[in-house]
């Protein structure tokens, strides 16, 4: 989870195995462990962005990442980059804006705006992964009550913000933007401390970045994710998503 996946690799970079494609008639994901190896993580292609599909990837343990123009491909890499709340990181830097309470921070005030925001041009990267299409998708998540957003407001103005699917204890962090300094660390910082207040275990990232890893995130093997997937997904959780 960032701003911008890394560059997303081609498909056909040397697979070592056969690519499934998906049946709109169906729900049916692959096994993760017939996810290609080169480029890491791609289990499948096609199907939809239906609400139903991708419940039932998150469930399954991949999530949609193509850019505009692409199938729609489903990855499910390993390692899998993940955050345990007790390991957050938080530098002298970001605690002392969280001590002084530099931004206020909301939850589900503005999902839309999270997301368009996240979609948003980048100076580093060429487009974006997050398609009309993803955000119209993710939308509808929210409106179920299955996608979240965390706004961070520096008096009227939106500076920073992320969104991503709560499901059991497990949160499935998928992108997030800053347009003020810390902005972003300062609204993930509230929500990982949300969410283990919350009695949430584990925050899936995705996909590795410093940005990650410089607030703790850490990569576990694939089949450890599965584990936590089986154990967690239908535990309750206390969360509130209003503030």
């Amino acid at each position: 989870m960032a701003g911008q996946h890394p560059p997303l690799p081609s498909p056909s970079a040397s697979p070592d195995a056969m690519l499934t494609w998906l049946q709109r008639n169906t729900l049916h994901f692959p096994p993760l462990e017939k996810a290609m190896r080169d480029p890491n993580g791609l289990l499948a292609a096609g199907g939809d962005l239906s609400a139903d599909r991708l419940i039932s990837a998150y469930r399954h343990g991949c999530f949609p990442w193509f850019s505009e123009g692409q199938p729609i491909l489903w990855w499910s890499p390993d390692p899998r980059t993940v955050l345990f709340p007790d390991e957050l990181h938080v530098s002298r830097s970001l605690n002392k804006l969280l001590r002084q309470q530099r931004y206020q921070v909301t939850f589900d005030q503005d999902f839309a705006a999270v997301i368009r925001a996240c979609a948003a041009p980048r100076d580093y990267a060429d487009g974006t992964w997050i398609t009309e299409a993803m955000q119209d998708a993710y939308i509808e998540l929210h409106r179920r009550g299955h996608a979240h957003s965390v706004e961070v407001w520096d008096g009227d103005e939106l500076v920073g913000g992320l969104y991503g699917l709560a499901m059991g204890q497990l949160f499935f962090g998928e992108s997030m933007f800053s347009l003020a300094d810390n902005a972003s660390k300062f609204g993930f910082a509230t929500l990982v401390r949300h969410l283990k207040d919350s009695g949430f275990v584990l925050i899936d990232c995705q996909m590795p970045t410093d940005h990650l890893h410089s607030l703790g995130a850490r990569a576990i093997p694939r089949h450890e994710f599965a584990n936590y997937l089986a154990r967690h997904l239908d535990q309750p959780n206390r969360a509130s998503w209003v503030c």
